[in-house]
């Protein structure tokens, strides 16, 4: 494979942060190929904020909202846009000895934390928050307001517009599914998507599939996301396809990917970083830097090795930047369904 930039694979161990690790990933990319700089991202960055901002909507619902450790990889951005971002030397977000992240304590904390207001039905925002935070300080330090990045002081917000000169705006999600309007956006209706996201634009599978080779043979890289536990996972050999006798390859339609989707075959549980393809044997196959733990049970550590029906059946949402997709957004706006009269 001939990959663009992209860090070597870091392990998220006891968390479900995989949306993070992901989209972290994506952006050192991102950052390479726009300032041409290396800069290793902290994943666990946006992690705090997402859980501080899960909580206040916690609180907005009286409880209705979801809190988990689950999220969307565009979660990512939507934090650098509230928050900025720092680099993994200025926020490592993790207290434990051996440097591994454990979040299983942290989450109990916080989740039997939130159930008891819940119960008590106090609604104190100011007071929930400041509990939240102590108890994220407590496990994953508290986040930098100001810090040095060679030799010279940032703020998450100055560090993300001047030194990796990403703008979260830039970058836009796709997926493919009957129940919504085909080229109109939509929300992603599964739990992780907890704030009700609705800017994905939902595209027919020819176009959502062929988006992904053709980003990454123009140099681009591509955050992904949809379901991996599959039995055509085979983390020994590295690989993810669809075995022939799930659905033959010839057979993979809108169809059978929505036929999935609804019986809950499909569903959306990993985010993945995108980073390589390679036309072999008359098949694409794609390179997969994966941040859990069943990448690191074969030879290629961190890797696995997505074949092109695995891609179309079972990965439910692409993020890219707009620059890459500039195609496919026009013929969205050619095919858009009129707004009603």
């Amino acid at each position: 494979f001939q990959a663009p930039f992209h860090f070597a694979p870091q392990a998220q161990y006891m968390t479900g942060t995989c949306w993070s690790f992901g989209a972290t990933s994506y952006m050192e990319s991102e950052v390479k190929r726009i300032t041409g700089a290396e800069v290793k991202l902290a994943e666990l960055y946006p992690v705090y904020w997402e859980y501080v901002e899960k909580a206040r909507e916690y609180i907005h619902t009286r409880g209705g909202s979801a809190f988990s450790e689950g999220s969307q990889m565009n979660a990512v951005t939507r934090m650098y846009a509230l928050h900025g971002a720092v680099p993994l030397e200025a926020y490592k977000g993790v207290t434990e000895p051996d440097g591994r992240h454990d979040h299983q304590r942290l989450y109990r904390e916080m989740s039997d934390y939130l159930a008891h207001v819940k119960h008590v039905n106090r609604w104190d925002e100011d007071l929930i928050i400041k509990h939240i935070r102590d108890i994220l300080d407590r496990h994953l330090g508290a986040p930098p307001q100001t810090f040095l990045f060679k030799g010279k002081s940032y703020t998450p917000e100055s560090f993300l517009k001047t030194v990796l000169r990403i703008d979260p705006d830039a970058y836009i999600q796709f997926m493919s599914t009957s129940r919504e309007p085909m080229w109109s956006q939509a929300e992603f209706a599964v739990t992780d998507n907890w704030w009700h996201d609705a800017t994905y634009w939902n595209v027919p599978l020819e176009d959502f599939y062929a988006l992904v080779p053709a980003a990454v043979q123009a140099g681009f890289t591509v955050g992904i996301g949809g379901d991996v536990s599959e039995p055509g996972k085979v983390p020994e050999l590295d690989i993810a396809f669809i075995p022939s006798w799930d659905i033959p390859s010839e057979y993979i339609d809108q169809a059978a990917r929505e036929y999935r989707i609804w019986n809950h075959s499909t569903g959306d549980d990993h985010g993945v970083h995108l980073v390589g393809y390679k036309r072999l044997a008359d098949r694409d196959w794609f390179l997969i830097k994966d941040s859990g733990r069943s990448a690191r049970k074969g030879k290629h550590e961190g890797y696995y090795f997505f074949r092109d029906d695995f891609i179309k059946l079972k990965m439910l949402t692409i993020m890219v930047h707009k620059d890459v997709a500039k195609a496919l957004l026009e013929k969205i706006r050619a095919n858009r369904p009129k707004p009603a009269e």
